[in-house]
């Protein structure tokens, strides 16, 4: 295994970290004697499997279903030295509730700390503000570094790039305060973030990818199309290494169901020292066929210039639907997008904005007078253009309504 230096932290940390969001048994907590025996297994050999292989950072969250009650039967068992133990805690109005909630996993962990504390899906500037606040989660936070429970204080999140910003630069790195750390999304068809991970690494801070292989474009099953254009690599390997190739980002979440779901992803470290090599061809086959298919980069729509999504006719979520569409016809993501873009509407401050449904009928003139000239020169500037490329990726698209993970079965 290889390890980075986790920013200012200084934990020497794996360059893949296991997460706990898929060997769990549900989405809801249960008591643990509803766990199946088979399941709780699977678990223990995931957890295993991942330390013989040199990955000892366990990554859950309070709001994993039964993950840390399943995790507080094997991880008090294990080498406590020798782990980094990582849980996120959702962020509240009133600190005291998060303390409280805190204590509640450290419970079902059966530890007496963790190594890494996040607040867990800082979304919304309106969450923004409930943590960053006098009195708010990460104050709490800080002092449950000072009681020893948390070593080290960061934050989860899926919010727009300057909410983002706004909690990777909150504080002095001068004085240490601040976040330590930033769990987050980028990988190579999502880059939207990079100032973020740049903004972190002046700070010094660790950077964590939040799920390159699912919401990095479901590389486990990947398109015909992609695994074409990604050869020699499985499109699992192409994205870890590009993700790695950037001394910035320190580590990347899998999300192992089962112990043989390392075994992909390892074939990425030798390639680590030649990835420029490695990665040139196939990036410009990428490019190439996702400007022979749509004239542009995969992700231009996020710098278009469209109102956010709150402000757009019914909510509709352009951007996104725009990048989408994009994916599926420049590398035949079309099983990715449907399954993103059947969650708008679904998904919350996780995932938020409307899909593109009778979208005929609504008037886009005022959202594209901030459109930039050149993405209006993309033919994204002119009303009708944009309700018949909505219209189109919504036909291409729709399925029945997607739920969020948290929300099945």
């Amino acid at each position: 295994m290889l390890y980075r230096r986790f920013g200012r932290t200084d934990l020497n940390i794996p360059v893949f970290s296991c997460g706990g969001m898929r060997y769990q048994f549900k989405w809801q907590d249960l008591p643990l004697d509803q766990v199946p025996p088979d399941n709780q297994a699977n678990l223990e050999a995931t957890i295993r499997r991942s330390l013989e292989l040199g990955i000892n950072h366990i990554e859950t969250a309070r709001g994993y279903g039964s993950s840390e009650r399943q995790l507080g039967e094997i991880l008090p068992k294990l080498p406590r030295a020798k782990l980094i133990v990582q849980t996120k805690v959702g962020p509240s109005e009133d600190g005291n509730r998060f303390l409280q909630d805190f204590d509640d996993s450290l419970a079902r962990l059966k530890l007496d700390h963790v190594d890494l504390l996040s607040v867990h899906g800082v979304n919304t500037r309106d969450l923004m503000t409930w943590t960053l606040r006098p009195g708010g989660c990460f104050e709490a936070a800080q002092k449950l570094r000072r009681q020893g429970k948390a070593r080290f204080v960061g934050f989860s999140t899926h919010a727009p790039l300057d909410v983002i910003l706004d909690g990777v630069n909150f504080g002095s790195p001068r004085t240490g305060e601040g976040f330590d750390y930033v769990n987050l999304h980028w990988y190579y068809i999502f880059q939207k973030n990079w100032p973020a991970i740049a903004a972190a690494a002046a700070r010094d801070m660790g950077v964590f990818i939040i799920s390159p292989s699912d919401k990095g474009g479901k590389l486990y099953a990947p398109a015909p199309k992609m695994q074409e254009l990604c050869q020699p690599l499985h499109p699992m390997v192409f994205n870890d290494l590009f993700c790695l190739s950037h001394p910035q980002v320190h580590t990347l979440s899998i999300g192992a169901a089962r112990p043989s779901d390392f075994d992909t992803h390892l074939l990425t470290l030798p390639l680590l020292a030649q990835a420029a090599q490695t990665l040139t061809p196939i990036l410009q086959r990428l490019e190439s066929a996702m400007q022979q298919a749509v004239g542009m980069r995969a992700d231009a729509p996020f710098e278009a210039g469209f109102p956010d999504w709150d402000k757009s006719p019914g909510q509709v979520n352009i951007p996104v639907i725009l990048w989408l569409r994009n994916l599926a016809l420049g590398w035949g993501m079309t099983d990715f997008g449907k399954m993103r873009y059947n969650l708008l509407g679904n998904g919350g401050h996780w995932f938020p904005g409307q899909r593109a449904e009778n979208v005929a009928p609504l008037d886009f003139s005022s959202a594209l007078s901030a459109v930039l000239p050149w993405a209006r020169a993309l033919g994204y500037g002119d009303a009708t253009r944009l309700q018949t490329l909505l219209d189109e990726t919504h036909q291409m698209l729709k399925t029945e309504a997607v739920k969020r993970l948290s929300q099945s079965d």
